[in-house]
């Protein structure tokens, strides 16, 4: 089944492309069933890119989705125009009473920062507190998952020595949980980030479940046992050539970092790099819509509508 996105968005030529189900607002209210309504609070400086990666996976499922994106109104993006963000963008104050049946909170390159430094930090408090109450569930990408477990379950992150950059293998810790069902006992998944959280702390932790880790690169994937919040650590929605862009931009920045690990074939930057984890993520972000979003959520969100159409 389609998403529903706006005609005009950008990112809407490059699926079509590629053959993702896209549907008219025209032919989306004739359907019979009720569309879910997701909403996308995107953090990361390259909106778009990460609009395309998000989009593509909420496709490969057979419900149909409405999708909304929300950005901060604390702190102003340097990277997107600001005519995009006012077509296509919200802030919380504008939809803080609807209620969703699903929400996504993207990473942001700002994991060395302390979380009470970042410019929107009290935003995203209250943007995280507002979804105990008006979503049913939240997957959390990156540092969104580490924001996540440091509000919700006083999980803090630490430093790294070093960029962990790269493509690691991961094995399954409890592979009969409904979102990894079908995934692969062991299995390939992108990293990129400076900080880290404790494998120790969130199996520790009476709330918490940690699916998937990865002997060099950490946890990957936490559930909260109430199926409320989902946590991942990396980042499975990359496309193929992501981790390449971010490579070649810290070398001309000049930062002294290493070559994504696992990545490039014969871990050589001139050769087109594969991907690996493409099927897994699919797989993910299709039992989440189905198994903690479709599932779950009320057929009817009480006398408010969730979307205006």
């Amino acid at each position: 089944m389609p998403i529903n996105i706006p005609e005009q968005l950008p990112a809407r030529h490059i699926l079509e492309k590629e053959n993702i189900f896209l549907m008219e607002d025209e032919r989306a209210v004739t359907q019979d069933i009720r569309p879910l309504n997701i909403l996308i609070l995107n953090l990361m400086p390259e909106k778009e890119k990460t609009e395309r990666q998000l989009l593509r996976l909420l496709s490969n499922s057979p419900l149909q989705v409405n999708v909304e994106f929300l950005h901060t109104s604390t702190y102003e993006s340097k990277n997107i125009s600001k005519s995009h963000l006012s077509q296509f963008y919200k802030t919380f104050h504008e939809i803080k009473d609807k209620r969703y049946d699903g929400m996504i909170i993207t990473g942001a390159p700002i994991e060395q920062l302390d979380f009470e430094d970042v410019a929107y930090w009290e935003e995203l408090k209250e943007i995280m507190d507002w979804t105990k109450t008006n979503v049913t569930s939240v997957l959390h990408i990156c540092w969104g998952a580490q924001a996540a477990l440091y509000h919700h379950y006083g999980i803090n992150k630490h430093p790294l020595h070093e960029k962990l950059s790269g493509v690691f293998q991961h094995r399954m810790m409890h592979p009969t949980v409904k979102l990894v069902r079908g995934m692969d006992d062991v299995f390939l998944a992108p990293h990129s980030r400076y900080t880290g959280v404790s494998e120790e702390e969130i199996e520790n932790h009476d709330q918490l479940t940690l699916l998937s880790s990865s002997k060099n690169a950490g946890p990957l994937m936490v559930i909260s046992n109430d199926e409320k919040h989902v946590m991942i650590t990396g980042h499975i929605e990359y496309e193929s050539t992501t981790l390449a862009e971010e490579y070649e931009r810290d070398v001309a920045k000049g930062l002294n970092v290493e070559i994504p690990t696992g990545y490039f074939p014969e871990d050589d930057p001139d050769q087109p790099p594969l991907n690996r984890w493409r099927s897994q993520a699919y797989l993910l972000f299709s039992n989440w819509l189905n198994y903690y979003v479709y599932q779950e959520t009320p057929y009817e969100w009480g006398s408010e509508s969730l979307w205006s159409i």
